[in-house]
């Protein structure tokens, strides 16, 4: 399915490639009829396919391709309004958090923050003015793993939307409409575009009026993915499965050889024995992912051991091909109080890494290298 995405869309000449519709308008055959497309804020073919593929990828009967992950989440928040409460996983990402906090709690929206991988504590923190849960699995950085299945079923129970941020699984690996959440959105930059040359966004439902209503978002904002943003995107799906498989066996060795470093504090990925609540995530995922998180043991030993990286790049972003990392303290979490931090486990001693497709040993001698100098010098 991902190797063959957008294939059949082009139904004028059979281009396996979907072409890049290049175009803000479309003529009218004549007054009041027109061939699907009017204005490309509202549809346009490229987009259109790559809303397909992703909708094919994830189960999900309809999906809306957006310019960022940020402005596919915001699509899903204009869903509620002032006065409601939202019940969200307590590690987040940071730009979530921003969003949550800096944008939408000055207009009346209540968020609250939890451990989604007890279903009998969301079941207390949802009230009456409660209208959703939101859900990373596992969650940026720290690796905590919700319990899908469950969080979906009392939130049907209590007859609201279980909301599922998928971008650190991809479908190929985690498939959350399937156990039972009613929107899937994901940052389109990560693993699904999967080459650091795009940023997207998609909001997968299995509701049609659902999926109407986000599409409605997208043409009332104007947040729309271009249809060269759209063409990468497919061309990044099609190698989805091939780049996942391969980076999440890379992060397995990795995981392996960092937890057997005495200057490892502790390695968080659900690949690994150790991890709190594994059999969990292996029940809903196909397999850890290619997302490590680990603690050195020193603090100062941090900006040395990122600079001595070499193969490994110092960046913010996730899911590429290239092997990416970062320090989410003072990165991607950065907005986020360093109480709040606190308060969920993440430290200044915490570091990210996303795994690409390089060579591993090349990765692990890269890694070895930079902790034998942190070690030494800090």
């Amino acid at each position: 399915m991902a190797a063959q995405a957008g294939v059949g869309a082009d139904r004028a000449f059979g281009s396996i490639s979907v072409p890049i519709y290049a175009t803000a308008i479309y003529r009218y055959e004549a007054f009041g009829k027109h061939r699907g497309f009017d204005y490309s804020r509202s549809e346009n073919p490229t987009r259109q396919a790559a809303e397909q593929a992703i909708a094919d990828l994830e189960g999900g009967k309809k999906a809306a391709a957006f310019s960022s992950g940020m402005a596919a989440i915001s699509a899903v928040m204009t869903l509620f309004r002032s006065g409601d409460h939202i019940l969200c996983s307590d590690d987040l990402y940071g730009g979530t958090y921003r969003l949550f906090e800096q944008i939408l709690r000055p207009y009346g929206l209540a968020f609250d923050y939890t451990d989604m991988g007890n279903p009998g504590q969301v079941a207390k923190k949802i009230g009456k003015k409660t209208r959703a849960v939101f859900v990373e699995t596992p969650t940026n950085p720290l690796m905590k793993i919700a319990d899908i299945r469950e969080v979906a079923r009392i939130a049907r129970n209590k007859g609201i939307l279980s909301v599922v941020d998928n971008t650190f699984m991809s479908p190929f690996l985690q498939r959350p409409l399937a156990l039972g959440a009613d929107v899937v959105v994901h940052s389109a930059t990560k693993f699904l575009g999967g080459h650091n040359d795009l940023i997207g966004g998609a909001v997968i439902t299995t509701d049609p009026e659902l999926g109407e209503r986000m599409h409605f978002a997208q043409k009332a904002v104007g947040a729309v993915l271009s249809p060269f943003d759209s063409w990468l995107l497919l061309r990044g799906i099609k190698t989805l499965a091939v780049r996942v498989a391969r980076a999440q066996q890379s992060a397995e060795v990795i995981a392996a050889f960092l937890a057997a470093q005495p200057f490892v504090r502790k390695v968080f990925y659900p690949g690994l024995s150790g991890h709190h609540r594994r059999d969990l995530h292996c029940s809903q995922a196909d397999g850890p992912g290619a997302i490590i998180s680990f603690e050195l043991s020193r603090e100062s030993a941090v900006p040395i051991f990122l600079n001595a990286l070499q193969t490994v790049l110092l960046a913010e972003s996730l899911g590429g091909v290239e092997s990416l990392i970062t320090h989410p303290s003072t990165m991607t979490h950065a907005d986020i109080p360093l109480e709040e931090q606190a308060a969920v486990g993440l430290t200044p001693l915490l570091i990210r890494l996303s795994v690409g497709i390089e060579n591993p040993d090349d990765l692990v001698a890269d890694i070895a290298q930079a902790l034998r100098r942190a070690k030494g010098r800090s």
